[in-house]
C-alpha cells in the first residue's frame, strides 16, 4: 500500500515538474504542497446567531483527530494576510522530533538531511563500538551546521541537538547576512584575481563555509515555518514567501560558488601579469555584475519592479565587455588568456544569477 501512495506521490511530482518546467524536485515539492493547500480545503458557510455574532462549524473529522469536544478550548489567531488560524493543541508543548541514523558512506548527507528536515535530535548510533573515522565525519558535519551540537557521546554513539529558537531567527535577516559574506567574496575575489593576491584569494574561498553554514540554517527554517503557522505569523512570512526565499537563498549560494571558482583563478598566479587593458575591462564587468545582484536583493525586499526590470537590460552590457575581452586577451600569453576567459565567465555567470534573483521580485500587495 505504501509503495503504491509513493509512485503515485511520484507521478504527481514528476507531472508538476513538467508542466512548471522545473528540474529540481524540492522545488517542485513546494508548489505542489501549496496546490494542495487550495484543493483539499473545506469550504464552510460563514452563519449568524441572533445576537449578532457570527461562528464556523468546525470539521467533525478534524475535530475528532485533534481531541476536541464538547467546551474544549482552542487558540484562534489571525495572520498577516488576514486569515484566521485555529489551533486546538495551543497548550501541548511540542515534543521534540529525533532521528536515528547508522553510520554509512552517506552519514555526512544523512545528518545534513535530518537537520533541513528540522529534526531537534539527530543519534548516529553503531551496533559496535563507532570508528574513529565515523566520529570525526559526524564531528565535522555538526561543525558545518548551526546551531548543531553535541550533547552526549559514548563507545556506539553521538548525540546531536539543535540548540535553535527557530523564531529567533527571521529569514530575511539569514537572507540578508548570506548575500553579505557572498557579496563582499565577489568583490574580494575579483580583487585577487587582477592582483594576484594569493592570500585574499584563499581567505575568499574559506569564506564559503560560513555562506553554506547560513544556506542551510535558512532552509531549516523555512521548512519549519512551512509546517508552523504559527511561527509563520510570529515571524511574519507567509508560506508562499518561503518559496521565494530559498530560491533567493539558492543563487545567493550560487553567487559565493562562483566567487569561489574565481578565487581559485588567482591561486598560484602570482607574477603572471594581467595587461591593463584587460584588466580595466575585467573591472567594469565586475562592476555590472556586482550592481545587479546589489540591486536585486534590494528589489526584492523592496518589492520594487521598477529596479528589477531595469536590471535586465544590462544583460548587453555584459556580453559586450565579455566580446571585448575576449578580443583583447588573445593578444595575451594562452595562460593568462585562458585564466582571464574563465574569469570573464564566472564574473557573468553572477550576473545571470543576480537577473534571476531580480525575476523572483513580487509586487507590493494591495
Amino acid at each position: 500500500m505504501l509503495e503504491a501512495v509513493g509512485r503515485v506521490s511520484s507521478a504527481i511530482v514528476s507531472i508538476f515538474s513538467i508542466l512548471l518546467g522545473i528540474s529540481n524536485y524540492e522545488t517542485v515539492y513546494l508548489y505542489v504542497y501549496i496546490f494542495c493547500l487550495g484543493v483539499f480545503m473545506q469550504l464552510r458557510k460563514v452563519q449568524r446567531t441572533g445576537g449578532g455574532t457570527f461562528f464556523v462549524c468546525l470539521p467533525k473529522d478534524w475535530a475528532a483527530r485533534n481531541g476536541l469536544d464538547k467546551s474544549s478550548v482552542v487558540a484562534l489567531s489571525e495572520s498577516p494576510d488576514g486569515r484566521l488560524i485555529v489551533n486546538p493543541k495551543y497548550s501541548v508543548e511540542r515534543a521534540l522530533q529525533v532521528a536515528t541514523i547508522k553510520p554509512s558512506q552517506l552519514l555526512d548527507r544523512e545528518i545534513m538531511g535530518k537537520y533541513l528536515l528540522g529534526y531537534d535530535i539527530i543519534r548516529v548510533e553503531a551496533k559496535e563500538r563507532m570508528s574513529s573515522e565515523d566520529r570525526e565525519r559526524v564531528k565535522l558535519s555538526s561543525s558545518r551546521l548551526i546551531g548543531l551540537e553535541i550533547v552526549e557521546e559514548d563507545y556506539s554513539k553521538i548525540v546531536m541537538q539543535s540548540l535553535l529558537e527557530p523564531s529567533a531567527f527571521p529569514p530575511d535577516k539569514i537572507l540578508q547576512r548570506e548575500h553579505s559574506i557572498a557579496s563582499s567574496m565577489h568583490r574580494d575575489a575579483v580583487t585577487a584575481f587582477v592582483e594576484a593576491d594569493e592570500h585574499l584569494a584563499k581567505n575568499v574561498i574559506a569564506r564559503d563555509i560560513e555562506v553554506n553554514r547560513l544556506y542551510f540554517l535558512l532552509v531549516r527554517i523555512l521548512r519549519t515555518v512551512i509546517q508552523n503557522p504559527g511561527l509563520s505569523e510570529k515571524l511574519g512570512i507567509l508560506p508562499i514567501d518561503c518559496l521565494d526565499y530559498r530560491l533567493t537563498a539558492s543563487l545567493v549560494e550560487a553567487i559565493g560558488d562562483q566567487s569561489v571558482q574565481l578565487a581559485e583563478l588567482a591561486v598560484g598566479s602570482a607574477g603572471s601579469r594581467i595587461p591593463k587593458e584587460v584588466v580595466q575591462l575585467l573591472l567594469r564587468l565586475h562592476k555590472v555584475a556586482f550592481d545587479t545582484h546589489e540591486n536585486a536583493l534590494k528589489a526584492m525586499f523592496t518589492r520594487d519592479i521598477a529596479l528589477a526590470e531595469a536590471l535586465r537590460g544590462q544583460r548587453k552590457a555584459i556580453e559586450s565587455l565579455g566580446s571585448e575581452v575576449e578580443s583583447v586577451v588573445h593578444k595575451s600569453h594562452s595562460d593568462i588568456a585562458s585564466r582571464v576567459l574563465a574569469a570573464a565567465s564566472s564574473i557573468g555567470r553572477i550576473y545571470g544569477h543576480g537577473v534571476d534573483i531580480a525575476d523572483l521580485v513580487m509586487p507590493k500587495p494591495p
